[in-house]
């Protein structure tokens, strides 16, 4: 067996007018992600984390933006449709680490809930997915509030 590791990243403008989801969890708020999809920056940095670690290209190769397939979609759709092509792989995630970085709103309340859902669409344990939120201490775009950014670290076991 062998392992790699893959890493994602994904950044969405806050606008008005539209639902905040992230990892899978819709957040009280009144501003939501700009995107063609739901803009669950959490998950696209995950998917493309998934995709990196095997070398299959990225979120918008697999997935891209302008395809009215994917217009609107739960990004939990494109974590599953990742997983199948790791899958496909003959690999499996270990783990991952993913780590928010917004403003506002808080988010450590929805943590333990983006962790489930996550694990959930991975078959994993919650204890194999880590989800942590910081801010940017008020520096540069996203730590003006215009928007949210994600990292995503995972690993992969090939069979």
């Amino acid at each position: 067996m062998s392992y790699r590791i893959g890493q994602g990243y994904d950044v969405h403008r806050l606008v008005a007018g539209r639902p905040l989801v992230l990892g899978g969890e819709r957040i009280p708020s009144e501003i939501g992600l700009e995107g063609f999809s739901d803009a669950d920056v959490v998950l696209h940095a995950l998917c493309d984390a998934m995709l990196g670690a095997l070398a299959i290209g990225d979120i918008g190769r697999h997935f891209p933006p302008g395809d009215a397939r994917w217009e609107g979609v739960d990004s939990m759709e494109l974590v599953h449709r990742v997983r199948e092509l790791v899958f496909a792989k003959e690999a499996r995630v270990v783990n991952c680490d993913i780590t928010v970085l917004a403003e506002r709103p808080q988010l450590a309340p929805h943590v333990d809930a983006m962790r489930r859902r996550i694990a959930t669409a991975l078959d994993l344990d919650p204890d194999r997915v880590s989800v942590k939120a910081t801010t940017q201490e008020g520096l540069g775009p996203i730590g003006r509030g215009e928007g949210i950014a994600a990292l995503a670290v995972v690993l992969v076991q090939e069979s």
